[in-house]
Formats: C-alpha cells, structure tokens, sequence
C-alpha cells in the first residue's frame, strides 16, 4: 500500500492553516480548495473581479497539480465554490478558457460541481479544488 504523502510548491500559495496545499495517495491527488492569492506575496488579488480571480485561482491548483506528477487531463473533478450566482457567468467563460488552454485535444474536461456559498475571506469571489488520477 502506498504511502500519503503532502503535495508543496513555491509555484502556489502556502496554506493559511493546519493542511497541505495537496496530497497524494497512490494514483489520486487532492488539490486543497484555492483562491486568487499570489504565491509570492500570499495577497488577495483582483478584488471585485470574479474572471481575474477564476483565473488566477485555477493557476494556482494547476501548480499544486504539476507538483504532485499531475496536469489537467489526469483531473477527473472541478469543485467550484462561488460567493454569488451573479459571478456564475464570467466565472464559466474564465473556467473555460483555462480548462480549454490547459487540456489536451481529444481528451475529455474534467466534471465539475459549482456551488454558490459563503467564503472564509471576505476578498474571495471564487475557491476552487480539484480530484486527479496520476498514472
């Protein structure tokens, strides 16, 4: 049996709290939920703007998964958290865009749950976290 093992990048914000950014077990590997922080100054950023902060969000769970041997075709799930159905559109033409540069052709986007919640910061339009399957 495979050993768990914390998933740490430079490539992405450290954790505010007690949990890795990510962690893999054998072939899975959970990104930790993450949000529109940069990595080097671990500040909020974009505030107000849900499409700079999708993508930014979404760079950063791209770096936990390139640290943990993964890409966005070994993602099989997207679990978007959104403080306001407002946002939903402009999230979703972000989300596209990324998912749609970051995946190989041919290979199918990973599913994807939105859900519209509230958020541990009050800067934080979006939060986002991801399931992959590392061969």
């Amino acid at each position: 049996m495979s050993e768990k093992q914390a998933i740490r990048t430079t490539d992405a914000p450290p954790p505010a709290h007690a949990f890795p950014q990510g962690v893999r077990k054998g072939p899975m590997l959970q990104v930790s939920g993450q949000g529109p922080v940069d990595p080097a100054t671990s500040e909020y950023l974009y505030p107000g703007d849900v499409k700079a902060q999708t993508l930014r969000t979404l760079e950063n769970v791209h770096a936990i998964l390139a640290a943990g041997g993964a890409g966005l075709d070994d993602v099989i799930m997207l679990r978007v958290y959104l403080t306001t159905r407002d946002d939903f559109a402009a999230m979703n033409e972000a989300y596209a865009e990324f998912v749609e540069k970051h995946t190989s052709e041919g290979t199918p986007y990973p599913c994807r749950t939105t859900v519209i919640t509230g958020l541990p910061r009050e800067e934080m339009l979006v939060e986002v976290d991801a399931l992959a399957v590392v061969e």
